[in-house]
């Protein structure tokens, strides 16, 4: 498996690759018109399976696709997993919606994206989503996996995609994360089981009084 180094490596070497394609697939087009991050501002860190995540959540919410809300949070983050929605509106307008019910329908698909596990939400200022935590949507897309919510063929791409892009560490994170969780729920049961014994062992028994015998006639 590579490590973060090699990985590191690799992307330099692809960057490097693109260089060398570019001067012979387009080697006078103008520089002005192209994005690139190391010299133009305003852009964000995703996840390079953010694409297969969504037509994972896609699946799962035929009628109301919600793979492009989870996108338009992806992009709006500070490059961490919290992100503040102060205006709702601007967010539902950002994935596509329009008119009254904009925000209603933006709403809904946030709570899908909440059920399906690839988002946690705190209540504040502007509602049920004004505190948003992104999480790994690799790990969403094994949940879904392990659920059987997704087509063997698909499952099968995200996991090459995983190892192309040197991630598949987050599912063996995701499986020490569940074993550490289950070591604990043990130990808590074990403990309890114990302090529920000293208490029984401490509760003082109750005699019994005998009744007084009745007097000879």
């Amino acid at each position: 498996m590579a490590t973060q180094k090699q990985s590191r490596r690799r992307r330099l070497n692809m960057t490097e690759r693109a260089e060398e394609q570019m001067k012979i697939q387009f080697p006078d087009y103008p520089g002005d018109l192209l994005w690139k991050r190391s010299r133009n501002h305003g852009f964000s860190t995703i996840p390079r399976t953010l694409p297969l995540a969504m037509q994972a959540i896609d699946a799962q919410t035929k009628g109301q696709p919600a793979g492009h809300v989870l996108l338009c949070l992806w992009i709006r983050a500070p490059d961490h997993p919290l992100l503040t929605i102060d205006s709702p509106n601007v967010f539902a307008t950002e994935a596509g919606f329009e008119g009254e019910r904009a925000v209603d329908t933006w709403r809904r698909r946030m709570r899908s994206l909440r059920d399906l596990g690839f988002i946690e939400t705190k209540e504040g200022s502007t509602g049920d989503f004004h505190y948003v935590l992104l999480l790994n949507p690799n790990i969403g897309v094994e949940k879904l996996q392990r659920q059987g919510k997704t087509q063997t063929s698909f499952y099968g791409r995200f996991r090459d995609r995983l190892i192309d892009i040197g991630a598949e560490r987050d599912i063996q994170d995701y499986d020490e994360y569940l074993e550490r969780q289950e070591l604990e729920r043990a130990s808590m049961a074990k403990t309890a089981a114990k302090k529920t014994a000293k208490a029984d062992d401490d509760t003082p028994v109750k005699q019994k009084r005998s009744k007084p015998k009745a007097a000879a006639k």
